[in-house]
């Protein structure tokens, strides 16, 4: 029942079929585990009926009498061809090719997958790879993955940023279950309101995306699937501490209300109220903050009906302070008593997702999902005063059927936004209303093993960015055994929220500018950029055990784009670009299971990214040049159920990054032109008792690597130098925690 539930979240083509195949391919290997095969091929012979296993090994096929030879094959396994003569749950294991009559092959599922079979670029993460860390929010999940960039977006807030192809979030489409949930006012802050133990997996995709689910994505898109009340533990508690005095509390209670209605209830909360200041240039390191974020999850199931819904409903408060060590909010509020900062940000959702299959017409499905939000963030940083509202409503449509065959698949629908901000930047409010209305298609051919393509289009009409026509193309081709060619392009647009976006602007004493004015959005142009991308994917056996290796290589180029420039230590900067602007970025990655219970991931990276400012050409400031990354993870676990332990270790080097110039600053204020290199290391230890119980201790940058003064004019943060956004590296320090996660199934 547990796999049909899955596979009904995921509302596949074929999924309510009243005669149909369900089941599940798995690798035949000497120590008898369940290990899913992600990718696998199956198909009735002499049809053009066939599905591709989901990353656990499940599948869906339809049934009829007629069908009697159901084909499975897989890359580097025997494939073996089944006779049925009637519905049913298969569990079938295949056998690998380098197992017959010589060499046994040990394998275990991987927590990170890619799959050779998809036209997009996609990284799958499970949710035993976001356990590698203590992944306590979002922001904190992708310490482990090397296509995506982490650090501090300044020396105040404690706000991590990511990055992508060496783009910052703004330009990659966040979403919440295919719902774009990170976006407008929640861009600064929004990773961090989303806790790690609500996510099931989290699904990136490297390029443009898909036009399903909307025009802005440039950079990639990053979908995060959330824990699903009907397979989710009946109870789990995940308690977290750490040397900081951070303390976190995660509970899920989930129940079954009746034979369609499944109900969660979500509670995270998390404190910090320990002041640290270890480099003691007088301001805080990390923020004092408390936050509750609480989700009430409802899930319909109707199996036979063809019906399957969720209901979501959210609340945030999110309350942090920052600032000198002595600082005081009800005396220091807005006056040169002493530096300080208040953030307070209360936020309220409800989403759903409704799904119908006809069960008559397995092959057409019909899938709405809505959104609302509303979210209020009250600020100061010093004498800056930033306030923002934004009410936003999200509905989008999709039907899903084929052409012909299995082999041509088509997605089209309609899709409707809506935003109001009303914003409070010092005295100046800028307020405005953005609506937009769209409708997509995209077409989807699959031969199976050797060639998929996708390509979409879509047209929206937008009330301040006119109309316009967003096309996105994927393309995978396989001409040997575990290999996948990859290329894609497509364009993004986008409206820059020049102030929410970049809110580290006001710990800092800079005089705030917007030149070229005449644009729809505070006088400025839109952001267009378009995408090329090119991948290639190679699976092998190294001394009988499985290893891949990817070559990436993507390119971004804006037509338009809103620069924001740094480059004058008094002042920021905002105007449209006028000459070009790119990001190229080349990342090679090596996955190998080294032998039982062993995986090392490893890669490289290297970016070149450029902007044409008002003094010229630049690099993009504190972004390395090159990147060097490796994982090591080690499992013990023999059989199921068995008490064992799980070591993981991840180091991250980065090259020397350059500094926005301080030439015009006093001489004691001017920085160098570059940085210099920055290693970390961070590891963790788990103790898995029982499928109920485990601990875990673990330890961030426990090298110890600190920026020494990363705030620029702390001695003076009223002064004219003052500015807190030059950070390259970590700020604390070494630092430790512990926690223990209890679940009852």
């Amino acid at each position: 029942m547990k796999k049909i539930i899955y596979i009904l979240l995921l509302v596949p083509v074929f999924l309510f079929s009243q005669e149909k195949i369900t089941g599940k391919i798995l690798e035949a290997n000497i120590e008898n585990r369940d290990i899913g095969l992600a990718g696998a091929n199956v198909y009735w012979i002499n049809t053009k009926v066939g599905t591709v296993t989901s990353i656990d090994g499940d599948f869906t096929i339809a049934y009829k009498p007629e069908y009697t030879k159901l084909v499975i094959s897989y890359v580097g396994f025997k494939t073996d061809t089944l006779i049925i003569n009637a519905p049913k749950v298969i569990n079938h294991y295949l056998v690998s090719t380098d197992n017959l009559d010589a060499v046994t092959v040990k394998s275990r599922k991987q927590t990170t997958a890619k799959s050779y079979y998809k036209a997009t670029n996609v990284i799958n993460v499970s949710s035993d790879e976001l356990l590698k860390a203590a992944c306590c929010n979002l922001s904190e999940s992708f310490e482990t993955n090397p296509s995506i960039d982490v650090n501090f977006a300044d020396a105040i807030s404690g706000t991590r940023q990511i990055k992508m192809l060496g783009l910052t979030s703004p330009y990659i489409l966040i979403a919440t279950e295919n719902i774009p949930s990170i976006r407008g006012a929640s861009q600064a802050y929004g990773l961090s309101f989303i806790p790690g133990t609500w996510v099931e997996s989290i699904q990136i995709t490297k390029g443009a995306g898909s036009v399903v689910n909307g025009f802005e994505s440039i950079a990639g898109q990053i979908n995060a699937e959330l824990v699903k009340p009907s397979t989710d533990d009946k109870l789990f508690v995940n308690l977290y501490g750490a040397t900081s005095e951070r303390l976190e509390l995660n509970t899920h209670i989930n129940a079954k209300v009746n034979d369609k209605w499944y109900t969660g209830l979500y509670i995270h909360g998390n404190t910090h109220n320990k002041e640290h200041d270890v480099n003691d240039d007088g301001f805080l390191d990390m923020p004092l903050f408390n936050q509750i974020n609480l989700m009430n999850r409802w899930q319909y199931i109707d199996t036979e009906k063809g019906f399957v819904s969720f209901i979501n409903l959210k609340f945030l408060n999110d309350e942090k302070q920052t600032g000198e060590l002595d600082f005081n909010p009800e005396t220091d509020k807005l006056t040169t008593n002493k530096w300080g900062s208040e953030i307070d940000t209360r936020r309220y959702e409800i989403s759903t997702k409704f799904g119908y299959v006809n069960p008559e017409i397995p092959w057409q499905s019909i899938g709405v999902q809505t959104a609302f939000s509303s979210h209020k963030q009250e600020s100061y940083f010093g004498l800056n005063v930033y306030d923002i509202k934004h009410n936003s409503l999200y509905a989008n449509a999709i039907y899903n059927s084929i052409i012909s065959d299995s082999r041509h698949k088509i997605k089209t629908g309609l899709s409707y936004t809506y935003d109001h901000y009303d914003e409070l930047v010092n005295t100046t409010d800028y307020e405005r209303t953005e609506n937009s209305i769209g409708a997509f298609f995209e077409y989807s051919f699959d031969n199976l093993e050797l060639f998929n393509l996708t390509a979409g289009i879509r047209v929206n009409h937008h009330n301040l960015l006119g109309t316009f026509v967003t096309p996105r193309v994927h393309a995978r081709y396989s001409p040997w055994v575990k290999s996948a060619f990859r290329a894609s392009f497509g364009r993004g647009k986008r409206s820059a929220n020049i102030f929410t976006e970049n809110q580290q602007l006001f710990s800092t004493s800079r005089q705030i500018n917007i030149l070229n004015y005449g644009g729809s959005v505070y006088g400025l142009e839109p952001e267009i950029a378009w995408n090329y991308g090119f991948s290639y994917l190679q699976g092998f056996n190294l001394f009988g055990r499985k290893a891949d290796i990817t070559f990436d290589f993507y390119k971004t180029d804006f037509t338009n784009q809103v620069v924001v420039d740094w480059e004058n230590p008094q002042e920021i900067n905002f105007y449209n670009l006028e000459g070009k602007s790119f990001a190229n970025s080349f990342q090679v990655e090596l996955n190998y299971n080294a032998f039982e219970g062993f995986d090392l991931r490893t890669a490289y990276k290297f970016y070149d990214v450029k902007t044409d400012y008002n003094s010229g050409r630049l690099e993009r400031p504190l972004t390395p040049k090159h990147r060097i990354f490796a994982n090591v993870g080690y499992e013990t676990k023999l059989k199921e159920n068995e008490s064992h332990w799980k070591f993981d270790a991840t180091f991250n080097w980065l090259s020397d990054q350059r500094y926005a110039s301080t030439t015009n600053n006093p001489t004691q204020y001017q920085l160098p032109e570059r940085t210099p290199t920055v290693a970390t290391l961070n590891t963790q230890i788990t103790k898995v008792f029982s499928p109920k119980f485990e601990v875990y201790l673990g330890g961030e940058n426990i090298t110890n690597l600190r920026q020494p003064n990363p705030i620029l004019g702390a001695d003076d943060p009223f002064g004219a130098n003052f500015d807190s956004t030059f950070v390259y590296g970590p700020i604390f320090g070494s630092m430790y925690y512990a926690g223990l996660r209890y679940r009852i199934k």
